[in-house]
């Protein structure tokens, strides 16, 4: 039987552990709080808490941690609900949490870098006003782990840890939450960032087809589509093309006649350019007449910011970790993958790749000793168990992915499903274009594309970090949320 207890507290809450330290199998922890958002109060309840993932027999054999945050005197059954996911695979879901459209953000500046003290600080432009909101944790992140059977021996990881295992454990999770939670009347979003993307296209035809659990929206955020990352095929790599032209404009790299024009003027005419002329030189590989790879080259070379000497070099196909390590070598300086605004310094300037993430060192510092803080402090869940923010979930198996189409098979079931793409223009892992160039796969048939909106930001992979782009991206969200809810009455049919 799924039993489980509540613990709820307003100022502090202890909860017990065993001598061996485990996160525990299914508890809670409620706390109250109240915050502002576009100038209105609103009070909200916070749930950190853990609930098991059960095998087909009964017997539990992991636990997550999510936070639940549902606005206080509502008519629950009726507000929208949206289940937020992060990527990695691997990675918790503290990033979004914690700076995107939870109630608190962290205490960083403007453009998104460190500052201390460290910690939080409320979010006047968090979606808690249109929907409530489930962060969860899977596992081997956060405090989310696999449990042991009454002999001490762990779970099979292929049960977690790969493309579909991922999707068909959670999806299981989610039904239980739901019925406990009394939110089966409840317009249901998921948002995915990064490997997020794929994991909740996936789950969107999972929950409908196996938990018969229907969504009105997918948020994209920075998707990451294996698809394209895990290919060898070269073509793919012209992608990168419309991300290396909106990062040379920000290093100011680029020549003077494209530099004095906006970043928006732009890249409409790389996009063009990619499509019609990059991919299919790169497709004629040693069949390209030197012609042809020399007036390629020589148009890469003005829209990247690189020599067209080291484009031909590459035949083409510049690799990004030689585009983050080359772009600004002459200044001394490489810049970030996740978001190219950010600047790292290397042992030596030569090379083809940089020494280390600029940016991913500079969100750790600020991140990790937020969420220890807040979940401890502020949420009152309090237990010894690292909160990992990347946690071990190799080997992952990337065999048999079919996301993309699951999500184009959600939408063409459900005629109330939307989805809305948000991608950083300098983001270099999962780049816009490529972004936009998976929508384009999903449904070629363009029956369905007036269901799919693109929102672009001038900032990286973690847009929200950048205080203009958080007021924009969280409003995005909002306009999302509000415009996908059918109005009473109004029927699911073509």
């Amino acid at each position: 039987m799924k039993n489980y207890f509540f613990l709820i507290a307003t100022f502090s809450v202890s909860l017990l552990f065993s001598q061996v330290q485990k996160v525990p199998l299914d508890t809670m922890v409620v706390t109250n709080h109240s915050i502002v958002i576009n100038g209105q109060n609103l009070s909200y309840q916070a749930t950190a808490g853990t609930q098991p993932v059960w095998n087909a027999k009964g017997e539990p054999i992991a636990t997550l941690f999510y936070t639940y945050y549902k606005k206080s005197n509502s008519e629950k059954e009726k507000r929208p609900i949206v289940f937020s996911f992060n990527g990695g695979p691997g990675s918790a879901s503290a990033w979004m949490h914690i700076a995107y459209t939870g109630p608190v953000i962290l205490n960083i500046d403007d453009e998104g870098y460190p500052v201390q003290p460290y910690g939080v600080k409320a979010n006047p432009h968090s979606i808690l006003d249109v929907a409530d909101i489930v962060f969860i944790d899977p596992v081997n992140t956060g405090y989310s782990r696999m449990v042991e059977d009454k002999d001490g021996k762990l779970p099979d990881r292929k049960t977690f840890f790969g493309i579909n295992a991922d999707i068909k454990y959670l999806a299981e999770w989610m039904n239980t939450f739901v019925s406990r939670k009394n939110r089966w009347e409840s317009p249901k979003y998921l948002i995915g960032e990064s490997y997020g993307g794929p994991r909740v296209m996936g789950l969107s035809k999972e929950l409908q087809n196996n938990q018969w659990m229907y969504l009105n929206g997918v948020i994209l955020v920075s998707p990451a589509d294996y698809k394209i990352y895990s290919t060898d095929q070269p073509i793919y790599s012209a992608l990168n093309l419309p991300y290396f032209t909106a990062t040379a404009w920000y290093q100011k790299a680029l020549s003077p006649e494209l530099q004095q024009k906006d970043l928006l003027e732009i890249l409409p005419e790389v996009e063009a350019y990619t499509i019609d002329n990059v991919m299919p030189a790169i497709a004629k590989g040693g069949f390209i007449s030197d012609a042809e790879r020399n007036q390629v080259a020589e148009k890469m070379s003005l829209y990247s910011g690189l020599s067209k000497s080291s484009i031909i070099d590459h035949n083409l196909n510049v690799p990004t970790n030689f585009f983050w390590k080359e772009l600004i070598r002459d200044k001394g300086y490489t810049i970030g993958r996740l978001d190219s605004r950010y600047l790292g310094i290397d042992k030596m300037n030569a090379g083809n790749s940089p020494d280390y993430n600029a940016e991913l060192t500079s969100w750790l510092h600020s991140f990790t000793p937020a969420i220890n803080y807040y979940i401890r402090e502020e949420l009152k869940f309090k237990t010894d168990i690292k909160y990992n923010m990347f946690g071990n979930v190799h080997p992952w198996d990337r065999q048999y992915d079919s996301t993309r189409d699951g999500l184009r098979q959600a939408m063409a079931q459900n005629p109330y499903l939307k989805v809305l793409v948000q991608s950083g223009y300098y983001d270099g892992a999962t780049t816009y274009f490529a972004a936009k160039y998976t929508v384009g796969q999903m449904d070629p048939s363009g029956r369905m594309k007036d269901r799919v909106s693109f929102k672009g930001y001038r900032s990286g992979h973690m847009m929200y970090l950048r205080k203009e782009d958080l007021k924009k991206a969280t409003e995005d969200i909002r306009q999302f949320i509000i415009n996908s809810t059918p109005k009473q009455g109004e029927a699911a049919k073509y």
